[in-house]
C-alpha cells in the first residue's frame, strides 16, 4: 500500500475504504436511508459527500433499528479523493456529529463488502435491575422492575446455540424470505452487580430475532416461561405470537463484525 505523503500529493483516484463504526442511535430511525427521519447511514453519506465532493453510497454490514446503537458496525463506501486513511478518519469525525463516531479507516479490495463479505456478528444486550431506572443508563439498557431468575435465563439461552428454525423469534413473520434457518454460534447471560448483559453471536439474524430471544428469556427469568420452552419452540416453530415480545431497542447493540 502507498505511503500517505504520495496519496495526498498524487492525482485523486477511487478506493473503497472500510469504516469501524459506532453511534448512539438515540435519535435516529435506524441504520437504513429514510424518506423523512434521519438515519446513521444518510449522515454517513452526506458527511462523506462533503468532504469528497462527490455523491457517496455508504453500505453497512447490516441494518440496526430505531434507537438501536453500535461499537462495531462496519460499513464500506468509495471516494475519489487524495486524502489518506487517516486523513479520512479526522475528517470524518470533525464532521459527524458528536452521537456518530468513525472508530477505523482502511483502504481494503474492490471485493470487500462490508456485509456480503462477513462470517459473523456479535450482539450484546444490556439489562438493568436497579430499583428504578438510573439517568445515565435509561437510553443504553432496559430496566426491569420484576426479580429475575439469572440461572433459568442463562440455561435457556443454551437452547438458542446451534442451527434452528427461528420463525417464532422474528418480527413479521409472514414476510418472504429465503429460509428462517439461522445459526446461532454462542449465547452467554452474564451479570454484574445489577447490570445483566446478554452476547450472542450468529453467522447472520432475521428481522429482530436478538430483541425477541432477549425478550422471551426475560420472561423465563421473571418465571412465566420455563428454559425448555426455547426448545420446544425452536423444534415446533410456530409463528411467532405475543407470548414471544420483543425487548426495547434501546438496550441492544451491534459490537462487534467477523470477516474471517
Amino acid at each position: 500500500m502507498r505511503n500517505d505523503k504520495k496519496i495526498i500529493g498524487a492525482s485523486p483516484v477511487e478506493r473503497r475504504f472500510k469504516l469501524v463504526v459506532a453511534y448512539d442511535g438515540t435519535a435516529y430511525s435506524g441504520w437504513q436511508v429514510q424518506p423523512r427521519d434521519p438515519s446513521i447511514q444518510q449522515v454517513l453519506e452526506q458527511t462523506a459527500e462533503k468532504i469528497c465532493g462527490h455523491r457517496v453510497k455508504v453500505h453497512g454490514s447490516g441494518r440496526t433499528d430505531r434507537g438501536v446503537h453500535a461499537r462495531g458496525q462496519v460499513a464500506h463506501l468509495d471516494l475519489t479523493t487524495r486524502l489518506s486513511p487517516r486523513s479520512l478518519f479526522y475528517a470524518l469525525n470533525n464532521h459527524l456529529p458528536e452521537d456518530i463516531r468513525v472508530l477505523k479507516v482502511v483502504v481494503v479490495s474492490c471485493d470487500f463488502h462490508a456485509r456480503r463479505s462477513a462470517k459473523s456478528k456479535e450482539y450484546r444486550y444490556f439489562l438493568s435491575s436497579e430499583p428504578f431506572a438510573l439517568p445515565d443508563k435509561r437510553l443504553y439498557s432496559q430496566h426491569v422492575y420484576k426479580p429475575l431468575n439469572f440461572t433459568a435465563m442463562r440455561q435457556a439461552a443454551t437452547y438458542f446455540v446451534g442451527e434452528h428454525d427461528f420463525t417464532s423469534f422474528m418480527a413479521n413473520a409472514k414476510r418472504e424470505l429465503e429460509t428462517p434457518v439461522r445459526t446461532v454460534l454462542s449465547f452467554t447471560v452474564s451479570k454484574r452487580g445489577s447490570e445483566i448483559m446478554f452476547r450472542v453471536r450468529g453467522t447472520g439474524f432475521l428481522y429482530k430475532q436478538v430483541r425477541s430471544m432477549v425478550g422471551f428469556l426475560i420472561r423465563v427469568g421473571e418465571g412465566a416461561e420455563e428454559p425448555e420452552a426455547v426448545r420446544k419452540l425452536l423444534k415446533q416453530h410456530p409463528l411467532r405470537t405475543a407470548r414471544v415480545p420483543t425487548a426495547r431497542a434501546r438496550g441492544l447493540f451491534l459490537w462487534q463484525v467477523w470477516y474471517s
